[in-house]
C-alpha cells in the first residue's frame, strides 16, 4: 500500500498468480471489458508467440470516496512459466492481496499445486506466510471437458480459509465476483492495520458498492460477497452514522 497524504490518494496493489495458461490474463481483460470507461485506465500486456503473458499485465482503477479520499487499483499478473521464476518474485513484491488462478481441469492438478507451492516460497522470501496476506482461490475454466465437479471443489474450499471462486473468465462469468471478494479481503486488512476508515472517513461498504456498480454488477453487495462456494469471507458491515 501506498499513501499519499497531501493527494489524499491511496494505492493497492494486487496481484493475480497461477499456473501458466490458467487464464489469469483472461480475467483483466474481462475485468477491462467490464469496467465504466470513466475509472479504467489502458490495459498494458505483454505476450509471447503462444499467447503467454511474459512479464506482466497492469490494469490501473480510480475510484473516489465520496469522503475525498481516491483509491488507485493496480491490477498485476505473474508469468506462470516456471523459467520466470524471478519475474514472479518481482510483481509479487509490495502485494496488499492476491488472486490465485487455478485450472479447473484434472490434467492440470499438478501444475495448479506446483504454483501454489511456488507462491509460498516467494512469499517467504519477503517474510509474508500465507496466512498474513489477502487470497483468494479462482478455479477457472469450468466450461471445458474433464474438470474437477463443483462438489469436489467445495469439499476442497471447506478445508481451507481462503474464498474459492468458480469461472469462466473468457465469458466474464465469476470474474467480479472473484474481484471484488479479493478487494474486500485486501481492504478489510489494510484497515485493520492502518486504521483507514476512521482516519479519512472513509464507507467500506459505499466503496465496494460503488466499484461492483462501475464494474456492471447492479444488485446488493452481499450478493457479490456470497458467491464464493467456501472459505472465510465475511459480509462487511454497514459503517456506523
Amino acid at each position: 500500500m501506498q499513501l499519499d497524504f497531501s493527494a489524499r490518494e491511496l494505492t493497492i496493489k494486487l496481484v493475480y498468480y497461477g499456473p501458466a495458461l490458467s487464464g489469469k490474463t483472461t480475467n483483466l481483460h474481462s475485468l477491462h471489458r467490464a469496467a465504466d470507461q470513466g475509472i479504467v485506465g489502458r490495459l498494458m500486456t505483454l505476450e509471447t508467440r503462444d499467447d503467454r503473458t511474459l512479464f506482466f499485465d497492469l490494469l490501473p482503477f480510480t475510484f473516489r470516496d465520496k469522503g475525498g479520499l481516491s483509491v488507485r487499483l493496480k491490477v498485476f499478473t505473474v508469468p506462470g512459466q516456471v523459467i520466470h521464476a524471478s519475474t514472479r518474485r518481482l510483481v509479487l513484491q509490495g502485494a496488499d492481496g492476491i488472486a490465485f488462478i487455478a485450472d479447473s481441469q484434472v490434467a492440470e492438478t499438478e501444475n495448479n499445486a506446483t504454483a501454489f507451492v511456488d507462491l509460498k516460497e516467494n512469499l517467504k522470501t519477503y517474510g509474508l506466510t500465507l496466512k498474513q496476506i489477502p487470497l483468494i482461490i479462482q478455479f477457472n475454466k469450468r466450461d471445458l471437458a474433464a474438470v474437477r465437479s463443483d462438489e469436489e471443489i467445495a469439499a476442497l474450499a471447506a478445508q481451507g480459509r481462503e474464498p474459492v471462486y468458480l469461472a469462466v473468465a473468457t465469458r466474464g462469468d465469476g470474474v467480479v465476483e472473484s474481484f471484488i471478494g479479493l478487494l474486500y479481503l485486501t481492504w478489510s486488512a489494510l484497515d485493520a492495520e492502518h486504521d483507514l476508515n476512521r482516519k479519512f472517513g472513509f464507507d467500506s461498504t459505499a466503496f465496494l458498492e460503488s466499484v461492483a456498480k462501475k464494474l456492471g454488477h447492479d444488485g446488493p453487495l452481499s450478493d457479490v460477497l456470497a458467491a464464493c462456494v467456501g472459505g472465510a469471507l465475511e459480509v462487511l458491515r454497514p459503517e456506523a452514522e
